[in-house]
């Protein structure tokens, strides 16, 4: 293609343009946890060589950390058994130094290859989302805000992000503390494991029961943040739209409904999981409490030393807390799991369809165009064209008017591809447009839409989109046909102007001309105009026409217009209404039949005359 633009929202009736807030449905509800959480380790594949060092570190510090209590244990007892125990006291310290020095530096080595997976992980899965994005049909961003789709692609994107850095080493090291400490308890004393085993239980239904809960309030969580960022992209990016009509307090009303629902599930969601922790100190204590008891009867009776309750306090709360963090780590993949269900929703979205066996690439087309009984709608039932049937020559201009809403869009997005035929059969050069390859068919096409689209980056840059290639000498030439050199030359950096988002700093008419000048440089074999000089005065418009003039000459041209003295000289004229064509012939013709096209302009020529009085 040799222009891009930002679709509108959807009409029923009109594919590519649509509804201010786009869909803002009920609550979807939660996936399957387990099938999400099994669909994003596969994102592990392709770090399989660097999980084992990971999991080797983890062991290595977490056979340090075992060994701690029980150094613990014997340097108590060999505090109370006097001077002949001192070297032993001495041995044990210096050894339990060495583990938490060792301890310390393992564990920032295990951070550091852990943020490079994590990042290396969400950087690919990054990726893949914007390249779905890419491959998707403009159906699919018809029907949903752009903010919305942003926010999987950031908020969504960080929070699995998150999830992977935090969780993974984690749920690692937690699994080998909790066995580990779990035989050494056993080895020290089985009665005060049993004991100690009394908080299990109650940390297990504790997890469980809040992890269920929160579930569901970060899912909805993250799709109202969605909501959010998509309204603020609209109000944002329709600023001058919303002040012209006054529109701020509602604008701002619509602010606070969202985002006070955000803070409401929000807030639930936090103080649901922020409830775990304390309760999990006030299991924990009991936990201990039951130990010292028990270890202190047992020390008593003479069945076990002090330092073996030392080292088995010390194991005890290694076995609890890597209990008591799964509850955090619950969190942290409750929000992550909620971002990935998001994220692999748009993965799972169908693509375009695949060129069918065989296509052809469409090369130097010359642009005969045949629509024989075309009909389309979103539904069978439903249709917006109804049996449309025309040809138009190669090197011909078709213009298309009607009121609107009739369908004129329509019939060149059809033409595109943007949207596939219900039925009937469109022909490009005899062959049916869906035996080209969709690539070759669309960068056939030039576009210079009502609605242009700019993107960040110098004026140059702009116009060279549909040329990366071209010289300045040809960017200089394109912009001097479409009349845009005039203003580009007035600016202090003239060609190398940066635009802000969308060609903010210019004006519409301005926009417009850079989209022109950007359709000149590709030279497509055939245009497509829809209100092309709509935003620009009348003065300019004339040295528009003669650019548009002289690049459609020889090229197959379609025109969408409400002006109908700019198509006047169009070899074809088709009254477009309600999804049919109800005339079609040359102006002249047109005007002798006094029909629906004569009405349609005398009603505008009457307008313009009473305008001008």
């Amino acid at each position: 293609m040799s222009q891009q633009s930002q679709q509108p929202p959807v009409f029923p009736s009109r594919p590519g343009r649509g509804i201010g807030h786009g869909a803002r449905g009920p609550v979807v509800k939660p996936k399957n946890f387990k099938g999400t959480l099994r669909r994003l380790w596969q994102a592990f594949d392709q770090e399989k060589r660097m999980l084992p060092l990971v999991f080797l570190i983890v062991l290595v510090d977490a056979l340090l950390m075992l060994s701690a209590p029980y150094l613990i244990g014997k340097s108590v007892d060999a505090m109370t058994g006097g001077e002949a125990t001192l070297g032993l006291l001495g041995v044990t310290v210096l050894a339990l130094l060495v583990s938490y020095i060792l301890d310390g530096a393992l564990t920032l080595l295990q951070g550091w290859l852990m943020a490079g997976i994590s990042q290396r992980i969400v950087k690919n899965l990054r990726k893949s989302l914007f390249e779905k994005l890419q491959k998707l049909p403009v159906a699919f961003f018809d029907s949903r805000p752009h903010g919305e789709l942003m926010s999987r692609l950031t908020n969504d994107i960080d929070n699995v992000s998150n999830s992977i850095s935090q969780s993974t080493a984690q749920l690692m090291s937690g699994a080998i503390m909790i066995v580990g400490s779990l035989v050494m308890m056993l080895i020290l004393s089985p009665i005060l494991t049993i004991a100690c085993m009394i908080t299990v239980p109650l940390v297990y239904l504790l997890t469980r029961t809040i992890a269920k809960k929160t579930s569901v309030l970060f899912k909805n969580q993250q799709i109202q943040l969605g909501k959010l960022n998509g309204h603020i992209e609209e109000t944002v990016s329709g600023i001058e739209v919303v002040k012209a009509f006054n529109h701020e307090h509602k604008a701002t009303q619509e602010f606070d409904e969202i985002n006070t629902e955000l803070c409401r599930i929000g807030m639930r969601a936090q103080i649901l999981s922020g409830f775990l922790m304390p309760i999990m100190n006030v299991i924990n204590n009991l936990g201990f409490a039951v130990v010292a008891v028990v270890g202190g009867v047992l020390a008593v009776k003479g069945m076990i030393t002090v330092g073996v309750i030392a080292s088995f306090l010390s194991y005890s709360r290694q076995f609890v807390r890597p209990l008591n963090d799964l509850g955090n780590i619950f969190n942290v993949l409750q929000s992550g799991v909620a971002g990935a269900e998001r994220v692999f929703e748009v993965l799972d979205e169908q693509e375009e369809p695949e060129d069918v066996p065989d296509a052809k690439t469409l090369a130097q087309p010359k642009g005969h165009v045949v629509f024989e009984n075309v009909s389309f709608g979103y539904k069978p039932d439903q249709l917006i064209l109804k049996n449309v049937s025309f040809e138009s020559e190669a090197g011909s201009t078709t213009a298309l008017v009607g009121p609107t809403g009739a369908g004129k869009t329509t019939v060149v997005n059809l033409l595109t591809r943007f949207y596939d035929v219900t039925s009937g059969t469109i022909y490009l050069d005899g062959k049916d447009i869906r035996e080209y390859t969709r690539d070759s068919l669309r960068r056939s096409f030039g576009f210079v839409l009502q609605d242009t689209y700019l993107f960040s980056g110098t004026i140059k840059e702009n116009i060279k989109y549909g040329k990366p290639d071209a010289t300045d000498a040809e960017v200089e030439a394109a912009a001097a046909m479409a009349n845009a050199s005039v203003f580009i030359n007035r600016l202090p950096k003239r060609y190398d102007t940066q635009l802000t988002e969308n060609g903010g700093n210019l004006s519409q008419g301005q926009r417009q001309l850079l989209a022109i000048a950007r359709v000149i440089l590709a030279k497509p074999s055939l245009l497509i105009l829809d209100e092309a000089t709509s935003s620009i005065d009348t003065r300019t418009e004339l040295h528009i026409q003669d650019a548009l003039l002289t690049i459609m000459e020889g090229r197959t041209s379609f025109v969408i217009a409400h002006r109908l003295n700019t198509i006047r000289d169009a070899d074809t004229i088709m009254v477009v209404d309600r999804g049919e064509i109800v005339e079609k012939g040359s102006h002249e013709s047109l005007i002798e039949q006094q029909g629906v096209y004569h009405q349609l302009f005398f009603n505008q020529f009457k307008n313009l005359q009473a305008s001008a009085e």
